[in-house]
């Protein structure tokens, strides 16, 4: 009995470390690959004329859409930065969700904003629409006004009141950067079958801001947005970039992405969910594949959100609750694409991945920290093994956040100073001796919480601006 419960305690170690090894092995190979599609990009779009592109010479008119709700502390620095986006042709739409606090009153005294009655043609479903306002000075600009029915809903009412082809979503906590659109869209005219684009997102706070627009990038004065800092650059520099070049983008942020509006009315828009921006992307290329249709979603790697990140624990923990039971519900509803080689990389590569690793990651990591403590405080693992495991585990990672940091700013020097370098590689170090495990811990608690709906509230900060000169 004694050799049968070593066997089976060798062969759960055993299990655990190809696991790390797996997902470290991944993005150790995502990484590479990122490289490499990056170099690609920069060639390709120096190879032709940035300045037409930069002008606007080419390009397709595009509706914006913010939904907000409970959005005092952010909206106007939000619509600021919209207003001032270098773009030839372009409207800004609001849809205030139902918000309970003053975001409708701050847009109505920033904006000049006065009421209409505007009929609104509905062909994706929403709640019902109580108000409608232009701006006295930005024609450009629309808020709608409507009950409160969540995010998608929200998007939904913005499409239905759009005027062009293409919209880009983008949260109201976030800042874009002048010419992030006209990089971003230049796709769809170059290439027919792109559907959808997004760009990097990255974290706002620290940086300073001047009248909606990010004048100096600075890394974020707390410990816990430093983490994130790290996050947000290795999982889109390596992440997104990757599954681009290997033709199985399944998620475009939800705080910056442009979509043919034909498209995504084609499959009725927005679906009611947590995870939104991610089901968005699975129903497209399904129903792309489902119709024969030839398509491309994309990444773009040059064109740069500016969000803000949670600042305090418990909205910190309720976003990546929320993210991860909107991944594990989306890849529910689509389970019909898993291992399917009718839906091509995304359904034999892409869904696998996202199901193994991102949604079943977090039972199986917790497993393997937990199981390492008990089995070395009651002496069932060797010495040996557990130094591996730490290397594995930890170091291996610690290592692939030094990597994406250093080739983040190695390509794009968008943290000018040397300090903030050396405190970003630092937190790369340091996030896998406990916040890593902090959230991992989350994560599982949520996915055993999938079914709920709610989003729960996060805490905004005022964005500070400094007055133009």
């Amino acid at each position: 009995m004694p050799d049968i419960l070593n066997l089976v305690l060798l062969i759960f170690q055993v299990v655990i470390l190809l696991y790390f090894i797996l997902i470290n092995g991944t993005y150790t190979f995502f990484t590479l690959v990122s490289l490499k599609d990056v170099k690609r990009h920069s060639v390709m779009v120096t190879s032709q004329n940035i300045k037409n592109i930069l002008s606007g010479i080419f390009y397709k008119p595009l509706s914006i859409i913010v939904p907000a709700y409970n959005e005092e502390a952010t909206i106007v620095a939000n619509v600021r930065s919209l207003l001032a986006l270098h773009y030839p042709e372009f409207e800004v739409i609001i849809v205030n969700d139902g918000s309970k606090d003053r975001t409708l009153d701050r847009l109505i005294n920033e904006f000049r904003l006065i009421r209409i009655d505007k009929p609104l043609r509905i062909v994706l479903a929403h709640q019902p629409i109580t108000g409608h306002y232009l701006s006295l000075d930005y024609p450009q600009l629309t808020v709608i006004q409507k009950e409160n029915g969540g995010k998608a809903d929200a998007l939904n009412a913005g499409i239905n009141a759009s005027n062009f082809p293409l919209f880009c979503c983008i949260d109201a906590d976030s800042l874009l950067e002048n010419d992030a659109l006209l990089r971003a869209s230049r796709l769809f005219v170059e290439d027919r079958e792109v559907i959808a684009t997004g760009g990097i997102v990255m974290v706002l706070n620290g940086c300073r801001v001047q009248e909606g627009t990010v004048t100096e990038v600075r890394t974020p004065k707390k410990s816990l947005e430093c983490f994130q800092a790290v996050e947000y650059i290795r999982g889109f520099l390596s992440g997104r970039t990757s599954w681009n070049f290997l033709g199985s983008l399944l998620i475009i942020s939800g705080a910056f992405g442009i979509f043919r509006k034909d498209m995504v009315m084609a499959i009725n828009g927005y679906r009611k969910t947590v995870g939104e921006d991610m089901d968005i992307v699975v129903r497209l290329h399904r129903h792309c594949k489902d119709n024969r249709i030839k398509y491309k979603i994309v990444f773009v790697p040059d064109p740069v959100c500016w969000t803000q990140v949670p600042n305090d624990l418990n909205s910190l923990l309720k976003q990546r609750n929320r993210w991860h039971r909107g991944l594990i519900d989306c890849l529910w509803v689509n389970r019909v694409m898993f291992l399917n080689p009718v839906y091509g990389t995304v359904g034999v590569f892409g869904y696998p991945y996202f199901l193994f690793v991102e949604a079943l990651g977090p039972l199986v990591e917790f497993t393997g920290y937990l199981s390492f403590i008990v089995f070395y405080l009651f002496g069932v693992i060797s010495r040996d093994f557990a130094l591996l495991f730490f290397v594995i585990a930890l170091l291996w990672g610690m290592w692939i956040n030094i990597g994406s940091i250093l080739l983040d700013n190695l390509l794009y020097r968008r943290y000018k100073g040397i300090g903030d370098i050396i405190k970003l590689c630092l937190y790369g170090l340091i996030e896998f001796l406990g916040y890593r495990q902090l959230i991992v811990m989350e994560r599982l608690l949520a996915t055993f919480q999938f079914w709920k709906k709610g989003w729960g509230k996060i805490k905004r900060q005022e964005i500070p601006s400094e007055p133009g000169r």
